[in-house]
């Protein structure tokens, strides 16, 4: 699986946050090279990782990095108030977190630019397990048919993203992970749907 990792000052004081809003820690916290890690859920099951360090070369913001995350969720604003407490969004100064509800999604900038978009919907229970709560990595690419043939010939799956979007498709790598691989990410709030 695809998992996004968020950065946090403290991965021990994250880590008891995310259990006081009955959500779970699954590894950690512990050392990892020379940082910490923790990986956990949301409420809804929705995997995440926890960074304590410095910030690695693939870190938004780097070059080659990935411009957003989805999540897929039950409920967006519910979502978006526990990795606000979690993580601490809104956030002020210099790598500020900017949080604002947009056509019935939630946005998460850093210095202005999109993050992660947060959608909910009646994925809880659906029983296809790609629309289940989420997060999805999204990576850029010059050519979205050309990178989806690459994977369809590497061993993967690959088939149209839902949504508005007609340069994105969803990868499914041969041990089932999925990501997509998206032309010109523009203005992610606008162009991504639930």
């Amino acid at each position: 699986m695809w998992m996004p990792y968020f950065a946090s000052a403290d991965v021990n004081a994250s880590a008891d946050r995310i259990r006081e809003r009955g959500a779970t820690v699954a590894v950690g916290p512990l050392a990892v090279g020379e940082g910490r890690a923790a990986i956990a859920s949301d409420r809804d099951g929705a995997v995440f990782g926890i960074w304590e360090g410095a910030a690695p070369v693939w870190s938004p913001g780097t070059a080659g990095a990935t411009p957003w995350l989805e999540l897929w969720t039950r409920d967006a604003f519910e979502a978006a108030l526990f990795y606000g407490e979690v993580f601490s969004w809104p956030r002020p100064g210099p790598d500020a977190i900017d949080v604002a509800y947009e056509e019935e999604q939630v946005v998460a900038r850093v210095a202005g630019h999109p993050m992660a978009v947060l959608s909910g919907g009646a994925v809880g229970s659906a029983p296809d397990p790609r629309i289940r709560p989420r997060w999805i990595v999204h990576f850029p690419v010059d050519d979205a048919a050309r990178a989806a043939a690459q994977a369809d010939r590497a061993g993967g799956e690959t088939f149209p993203a839902p949504g508005v979007r007609s340069s994105e498709y969803v990868v499914q790598d041969p041990e089932g992970a999925l990501f997509t691989v998206a032309e010109e990410p523009g203005d992610v709030a606008g162009e991504i749907g639930a």
